[in-house]
This record gives C-alpha cells, sequence and structure tokens, in this order.
C-alpha cells in the first residue's frame, strides 16, 4: 500500500509506482524497497525452518504441531493433482516454498507502514516520497522470477522423468519425421505438422512464464491502487474491508500459483502421447 500524501508544497508523490524505488545502492547495484520485503520474508523463513528442525521430541508440540498440520494438508491437496504420493513428495518442495513466499510477499505488503513510511528524494525529477517498504509482488522483477524458476524446473523435471530425447520432441519432432518416411507421404505430412505444433509448444512455454508473472504481479499492484484510493478518501473504517479483501486475494494468488506451477510439473512428467497410447 501506499498512501497518497498532498502538500502546497512543490513535492509531487506519484500514487503507486510502476517501477520498485531504489533506496540504496550497492556499489552500481540499486537496493530497492521490494527487496528489502523479499528479504524479510526469506529471514522470516529461515527462522521458521530453524525452529522446525529444532524438534526434541518425537510428539510434535506448539509450533512443530501447527507446521505438521501445515505440511499435511498442502501435500494431500498437492497429492490430488499429481495422482501419485511419489510425485506429491518430489514436486512438494517447490510448491510449498512458492506458495508459502508469495502468500508472505503478499501479506506483508499490507502490514502498515508498507508504502507510506520512507523519506523524501528526487524521483522523476521531482520530490517525492520514497517508501522503505513495499510488496515484492507489485514488482514485475520478482513475479517473473519465481515464474522462470517454475517453469524451467517443469523441464528439469519432465525431462528426468521422460527422457531428453522424448521430452523434447514434443517441441522439435525431428525423431518423428525420420520414422514417417517409412511409412509414406501422408506419414510425413502428419510428423510435418505434428513439427510445427511443437513450435507453437515453444511459444507456449514462453507464455506460460509471462501469464504467471503479470497474473501475480497484476493483481498485487491493483491491490496497491486500490487500497491507495481507499486510504485517500477516508483514512479510517473505510479502508478496513478492503484490507480483508486483499487478505483473501493475497491466499486466492499464492493458491492459484503454485497449483498452476503444479500443474505444469505434472504435465511436463506425463510421457509424450501417453494418454493416446493408452487409448489404443
Amino acid at each position: 500500500m501506499q498512501k497518497s500524501i498532498k502538500n502546497s508544497s512543490p513535492i509531487n508523490l506519484a500514487l503507486v509506482p510502476l517501477a520498485a524505488e531504489p533506496i540504496a545502492h550497492l556499489g552500481a547495484f540499486p537496493i530497492t524497497n521490494t527487496m528489502v520485503n523479499a528479504w524479510i520474508v526469506t529471514a522470516f523463513f529461515v527462522l521458521v525452518a530453524f525452529i522446525a528442525t529444532r524438534r526434541k521430541t518425537g510428539v510434535p508440540r506448539g509450533i512443530h504441531n501447527a507446521l505438521e498440520a501445515i505440511i499435511d494438508v498442502l501435500s494431500s491437496e498437492i497429492e490430488k493433482i499429481a495422482g501419485s504420493r511419489k510425485l506429491a513428495r518430489q514436486f512438494f518442495p517447490l510448491i510449498a516454498t512458492i506458495f508459502f513466499v508469495v502468500l508472505a510477499n503478499n501479506w506483508l505488503g499490507l502490514i502498515p507502514g508498507t508504502g507510506t513510511v520512507g523519506v523524501y528524494g528526487i524521483m522523476h525529477g521531482e520530490t517525492e516520497l520514497i517508501p522503505l517498504l513495499r510488496s515484492a509482488g507489485s514488482d514485475l522483477n520478482f513475479t517473473l522470477a519465481i515464474a522462470v524458476v517454475a517453469v524451467v524446473f517443469s523441464h528439469f523435471a519432465g525431462v528426468r522423468a521422460v527422457g531428453v530425447v522424448d521430452y523434447f520432441s514434443k517441441f522439435v519432432n525431428i525423431k518423428g519425421i525420420f520414422k514417417a518416411i517409412k511409412h509414406g507421404p501422408m506419414a510425413i505430412v502428419t510428423a510435418i505438422i505434428e513439427f510445427g505444433v511443437g513450435l507453437i509448444e515453444i511459444i507456449g512455454e514462453v507464455a506460460k512464464t509471462l501469464s504467471l508473472s503479470l497474473r501475480l504481479f497484476g493483481n498485487v499492484f491493483a491491490g496497491e491502487i486500490l487500497m491507495t484510493v481507499m486510504l485517500g478518501l477516508a483514512s479510517y473504517v473505510v479502508p478496513i474491508p478492503f484490507m480483508f479483501l486483499e487478505i483473501l486475494v493475497g491466499v486466492v494468488q499464492a493458491t492459484v500459483f503454485a497449483m498452476l506451477t503444479l500443474v505444469y510439473l505434472v504435465i511436463a512428467t506425463t510421457p509424450h502421447g501417453g494418454h493416446d497410447d493408452h487409448h489404443a
């Protein structure tokens, strides 16, 4: 959230800048406010992992009991989509990490002070308030990075499950063209069509990355604009229902991102043409 502040001085504050604002520099490398939020979330989960691995009794108690309950629920939901316990256990680390990281970054952006506490500086040639903290989900670099990790990992999982040749044959079906030569002209035409479909699949992989990143970015960024407008209209009471709405949106977006990643993993690890072979 970023609260708009009006001033009689020539200070001009943008409601919600599209790009994350740099608050410091490490040499020539800018450190933005969204990076600080992401580091806070990372430090939080490192602390949780440290506590979770320090259990001294066989029976979970307190926070360990809560963590095991969350893991059981999440793993059971993953197993429903993956179709097997083996795949669920294989995909769980990535899916759980994506879900909790996206959720924590979305919720951290709703904490009072995020987007409203900062320092004045020169931005775009004008003096503006530069927030010290800003939701990482409103930074396209953050959402694009997670989307790239999700899609690239799905390719690695696919290669590991079905082999290099069989996996990449669904993108560039060169092997199918050579095999079709033995079966006559119609088989060659079919193989060429499949080759073209494979090229479309490559475009689809790029589209998956963009859709994952833009969906999350668009929803979080739109939520920041909505909260900014509400806070500009009334600072008390009125924004509260929208705060609860943004909490729900944070859960929905984290779930959608994680489940789409899981679907991509399941599709990637399914042998190419497996459904047709089974039907035959």
